[in-house]
């Protein structure tokens, strides 16, 4: 861990997305550098097996089944934060996505991915961004992105204009935020392995391998390493970062297929 453990110390964080895959991870590296954690989802069969681990770290965890899509539960969860003095970090991490041709994509699953993942995520960025000011002693947040935000994704043109959506509010809230002390940043992973995006994006043992292959450093990222990521973000060592996004992808985004080099 590059973090010193006491690092997020006195801090309450909220994941949403935070009972599986990168959310739970990150849930996780935050309550090890001592922050107290609350995890949203849709699925409770989901958050509890979290809550227990990080339980099991010493930490204090809050469960809450939500949809970020629905404004009044995300402000319901925002709001059961003050129990434990606010919310100081959120990780905007719930998403949907599937592979789909454009052609083939129909208005619901537009819908849905654009509902979850840029709805959900100004949601929650502006229920916890009022909660911020209010209390003046700023915080940070942080949004979970993909490179596809700026280099288009074939077969996934729902989630790529998502994210994009969520890069452009990530940069705009920065500035009007800045004066508050709330600082806005996001990541963006490549290929992680994760149980729920594998069997979705790359269900094959072929096409994992030909994404691989794709990756300069030849390998997909973990959980772990995007974690640390985030919690660098959300730490005071990143008190001068804001309106910035951290691409942590292997180089895979600037992998122009030169074969020799491969």
């Amino acid at each position: 861990m590059i973090l010193r453990e006491n690092a997020l110390d006195g801090q309450v964080a909220l994941v949403t997305g935070g009972g599986t895959g990168i959310g739970k991870a990150i849930a996780l590296t935050f309550a090890r550098l001592g922050a107290d954690v609350i995890i949203a989802s849709r699925n409770m069969e989901h958050l509890a097996p979290a809550a227990e681990e990080i339980q099991a770290l010493g930490r204090r965890c809050m469960a809450r089944v939500c949809d970020v899509r629905d404004p009044q539960a995300v402000a319901e969860t925002v709001d059961a934060a003050r129990e434990w003095g606010g919310v100081d970090i959120l990780v905007n991490n719930a998403a949907g996505n599937f592979i789909v041709p454009a052609e083939n994509l129909t208005p619901n699953g537009w819908r849905a991915v654009i509902d979850i993942v840029l709805n959900g995520s100004f949601f929650c960025s502006q229920a916890v961004g009022k909660q911020m000011i209010k209390r003046g002693r700023g915080g940070s947040i942080i949004s979970i992105l993909a490179t596809y935000a700026w280099t288009g994704g074939p077969g996934t043109i729902h989630s790529a204009a998502a994210k994009a959506g969520v890069l452009a509010m990530t940069r705009t809230l920065a500035v009007e935020w800045a004066r508050y002390g709330i600082r806005v940043n996001a990541i963006a992973p490549g290929p992680v392995e994760t149980e729920g995006a594998g069997a979705k994006l790359w269900a094959t043992p072929e096409i994992a391998e030909q994404l691989r292959r794709s990756i300069p450093q030849g390998r997909f990222g973990s959980t772990e390493e995007i974690a640390e990521i985030v919690a660098f973000l959300a730490s005071p060592a990143a008190a001068f970062i804001t309106g910035d996004v951290i691409t942590a992808d292997g180089g895979q985004w600037l992998n122009k297929g030169f074969l020799a080099f491969q």
